[in-house]
């Protein structure tokens, strides 16, 4: 007697699918989590009317840099910036030149650095008022030496030199569950460089730790393409409570830098990034 043939079951796709059920569930989790927290929302500041600051923050002729300017985040955020018209000087500080063909970049300044001597290039940081860091590399493409150097090293060193060179307002992009005392490197290293640039005593010192940002990357992410496969459903029904654009994370950065604060150190954790980035926009009915 002929054995009954069954169809072939594609287990990678039963496994994006049993991935989709764990996630929603716990972004379900998070979002009432986060929505529960009375802590968390900023209705106060953003009753504020957003575009009267933005005219008024443009008088006031401030010159900004941009660290890693060539990442996802870094990128979309120069966009931001160069169309906002809110700094009279954007700079870019990065280890190579970058090329632009649109005639939006034909004034950023471009200073190109040895990161691993950055003393040498102290220059470079003088004369900004408003800085925003938004390097970061990741183990898998930089080793635990290679990542704790770009996204500790780096990063406080160009605090230090952005402090000493006159700069008011320091912006670092780090991530969702950042933890000094945390036992897994990535959001230790993230945990402990906040922390140490805190010290630095800036004028005003802004932390954004977004979720798993959503953007195709150039460069070759494997994990990550997969994550962010399983993480579109959660992003529909949940947007604030694991993922976020970029874009949502660039426009957040700008908004809260017109924003007045009484807070010398500011945190915002994803569900906040949202809310910043969304300020201003038209909702569609």
């Amino acid at each position: 007697m002929q054995a009954l043939k069954v169809p072939a079951v594609s287990w990678c796709n039963a496994t994006l699918l049993l991935l989709s059920i764990l996630v929603l569930s716990l972004a379900y989790l998070l979002h009432h989590l986060e929505n529960s927290d009375p802590g968390a929302s900023l209705s106060e500041r953003m009753s504020q009317d957003i575009n009267k600051l933005r005219e008024m923050y443009r008088t006031f002729n401030k010159s900004c840099f941009i660290l890693g300017a060539s990442g996802e985040t870094g990128k979309v955020l120069l966009q931001e910036v160069l169309k906002s018209q809110l700094f009279s000087k954007v700079t870019l500080i990065g280890r190579r030149k970058l090329t632009f063909e649109d005639a939006m970049y034909e004034n950023v300044i471009q200073e190109v650095v040895d990161f691993d001597k950055l003393d040498d290039y102290a220059s470079a940081f003088q004369g900004h008022d408003v800085g925003f860091c938004c390097l970061g590399t990741t183990r898998g493409k930089a080793g635990v030496e290679g990542f704790i150097r770009v996204d500790y090293d780096y990063v406080l060193k160009s605090a230090q030199l952005a402090k000493a060179g006159g700069c008011t307002h320091f912006n670092l992009q780090s991530s969702k569950g950042a933890d000094k005392s945390s036992t897994m490197l990535y959001p230790k290293i993230k945990g402990q460089v906040e922390a140490a640039v805190e010290e630095l005593n800036f004028d005003r010192y802004s932390i954004f730790r977004p979720g798993m940002l959503m953007c195709d990357r150039q460069e070759s992410r494997p994990m990550e393409w997969m994550a962010r496969k399983v993480l579109v459903p959660v992003a529909y029904m949940f947007p604030t409570a694991i993922t976020i654009p970029v874009l949502v994370v660039a426009k957040a950065m700008l908004n809260n830098v017109v924003l007045p604060s009484e807070k010398k150190v500011e945190l915002f954790h994803n569900k906040g990034v949202h809310e910043l980035g969304e300020l201003g926009e038209t909702k569609e009915k």
